[in-house]
């Protein structure tokens, strides 16, 4: 597809050999020591101001699977399978909305404790395998709720609401929302006594899975309700990161870039820029999905496109935005027609060439979370875009790219120490 940024290189094949020369397992340790984590200009920076930088994957489902006493150990599993990869944060689900299987919260301010312990396990189990977690408080879909269960909950209190739009600029949806917030980001682990809001094993929230408003694409509802719930966050937080949970689409604020976009969106009432520029944001969070956006197109076609993509949005964030932008979702479909465990390994590299560029040269690239990674025995929640530590080639790369970034933080935290000294 055609791109508007001319500064987008091409993945080059000396790029693949870069990062498939290393194999070993390496372990890329959080150092839970070093407190919360903070934003720093372009990156993040542990208590003792030593430089942080994001190797993750999503896990959306620790809660409900820690849940059930038959499902518990699958957390344990898949703590375990992070280490292995050198990964330091997971993204996660801290909402289950409605009466469903495993819900949290089973009515309006009404919670499961049982549910909510689950969490707590997840959190703290996450600190001693020396890894944070990304927690994001509601979804944009109706899977474990969502804005979607919110808006039902509204119209059997007589509400009148056409779609799950009305989520943003309803009162009592708005409410709602924000008891939730307060409920969770207060909520002091059952395990540990720690407070989830000064918990250094949560490195960030996120106010919703993938915002989405397509009643208005001017992208003004969306500004509103995020300007609104950010502020209200950070008046009961403001120790942890924030972002928005977008995936990066251009709005109207920079018409210029609206051809970076997938072909089939026209923005979804996000933007990307003017949403980041709300005060109490933290960080840019992107997802990319080339198999899902371009069905059509060829591999090589997806390719060119997610290169353009992830190049534009670090581009932005570093010039534009002035702040860190995280890679929060990407991966590589399975199940799609033609598909060779190459063209993963393709996709992730494309992906973590371009962060760690930005990372070792001062940009705004500040990490990566691919979706998603999955333990043995759960072969069936596998999406098509499941990573397994069996899958040997796509592996091969993770370890790679968790190997390089911690010989490179740990030279640059060892040279900012030197400073302080001499």
């Amino acid at each position: 597809m055609s791109t508007s940024s001319s500064s987008i290189g091409k993945l080059t094949p000396i790029h693949l050999v870069l990062l498939t020369l290393v194999s070993v397992t390496v372990v890329v340790t959080a150092d839970l020591t070093g407190g919360i984590i903070k934003r720093n200009g372009l990156g993040f920076v542990d208590e003792n101001g030593s430089p942080f930088t994001v190797q993750g994957a999503n896990v959306y489902w620790l809660m409900f699977q820690g849940a059930s006493p038959s499902n518990k150990h699958f957390v344990d599993a898949l703590y375990r399978d992070a280490q292995t990869l050198g990964l330091n944060v997971l993204r996660t689900w801290a909402f289950n909305d409605g009466a469903t299987e495993g819900a949290l919260q089973t009515d309006p301010g009404v919670y499961d404790e049982s549910v909510f312990q689950a969490l707590d396990y997840a959190v703290a189990e996450a600190a001693k395998y020396n890894v944070r977690l990304i927690m994001s408080l509601v979804n944009n879909f109706e899977n474990y709720g969502g804005r979607s269960q919110y808006v039902k909950w509204a119209v059997d209190q007589g509400e009148v609401m056409a779609n799950s739009d009305f989520f943003y600029n309803n009162t009592l949806t708005r409410t709602w929302y924000k008891n939730h917030v307060k409920k969770v980001l207060s909520r002091v682990n059952s395990i540990t006594g720690v407070a989830y809001q000064d918990d250094p094993a949560i490195f960030g929230w996120e106010l919703i899975n993938e915002a989405q408003c397509q009643s208005d694409v001017s992208g003004d509802t969306l500004a509103a309700w995020v300007e609104e719930m950010a502020a209200y966050v950070k008046s009961i937080d403001n120790q942890h990161p924030l972002e928005i949970g977008l995936e990066g689409y251009y709005g109207s604020s920079t018409p210029d870039r609206i051809s970076v976009n997938p072909l089939s969106s026209n923005g979804y009432g996000t933007d990307f820029i003017r949403l980041n520029q709300i005060a109490n944001i933290d960080y840019a969070s992107v997802h990319s999905y080339p198999d899902t956006w371009l069905p059509n197109q060829s591999d090589d076609e997806k390719l060119s496109f997610l290169q353009t993509w992830v190049n534009q949005h670090i581009q932005d964030a570093t010039n534009t935005l002035n702040m860190p932008v995280m890679f929060c979702e990407f991966g590589k479909s399975d199940q799609v027609s033609g598909y060779k465990p190459e063209m993963r390994k393709q996709l992730y590299s494309t992906v973590y060439n371009s962060v760690y560029s930005s990372i070792t040269t001062g940009g705004a690239g500040a990490g990566t979370l691919f979706w998603q990674l999955l333990p043995k025995g759960m072969e069936s929640w596998d999406d098509g875009f499941g990573v397994f530590v069996s899958d040997n080639s796509v592996v091969s790369v993770i370890n790679t790219q968790s190997s390089r970034l911690t010989k490179f933080m740990t030279a640059k935290s060892t040279k900012s120490r030197r400073r302080l000294f001499f």
